[in-house]
């Protein structure tokens, strides 16, 4: 997972990360630390279990237009919309506050901003009756929500006590 910390880590300093990725930081592989109190107090207040629970419930409901199943529910110009989601929201708003200065956050926010864009190009096939279409949008949902689910759950292994209940006893020789 060291791709993901070399990501996570903010700089000192404020600025973007380089763009030398060539070498790996030193340091716990998943650690993502959280500076200030604001950050903190924001992180503490959302529940990434349920935000990726959330955003798996995509992938069924998307899957069911494939099937023939209409919602009215899913019309592609709201999809389209990466905040018409709980986590599109967060991510838009509290989210930005407590993980905006991180390097992967603008990843995070690509991979979901183009999992709602290809859940729009799904949509729009399935109603015109381009199964083919509608299938390649329908893989490409998956890959995207794969990383997104992905990145939440590195964001939540680097979180301050998720190291605690994660990491196995050590045993004393």
């Amino acid at each position: 997972m060291g791709f993901f910390s070399r990501l996570f880590q903010p700089r000192s300093d404020g600025l973007t990360a380089p763009s030398d990725w060539s070498s790996l930081p030193g340091g716990e592989a998943s650690e993502l630390v959280l500076f200030d109190e604001e950050a903190g107090r924001v992180m503490a207040q959302f529940d990434i279990d349920a935000a990726i629970v959330g955003h798996e419930r995509w992938l069924p409901w998307l899957g069911s237009l494939l099937q023939g199943q209409r919602d009215e529910r899913l019309r592609a110009d709201v999809v389209a919309d990466d905040r018409c989601s709980e986590l599109g929201q967060w991510l838009h708003d509290s989210g930005r506050t407590a993980l905006g200065h991180f390097p992967a956050f603008d990843m995070l926010m690509s991979r979901h901003r183009y999992f709602h864009q290809q859940a729009a190009v799904l949509i729009r096939h399935a109603e015109a009756g381009e199964t083919a279409q509608a299938e390649q949008a329908y893989k490409r949902c998956q890959h995207a929500s794969r990383q997104v689910v992905l990145l939440l759950r590195e964001l939540q292994r680097g979180l301050p006590g998720a190291r605690l209940q994660a990491a196995p006893p050590q045993r004393q020789p």
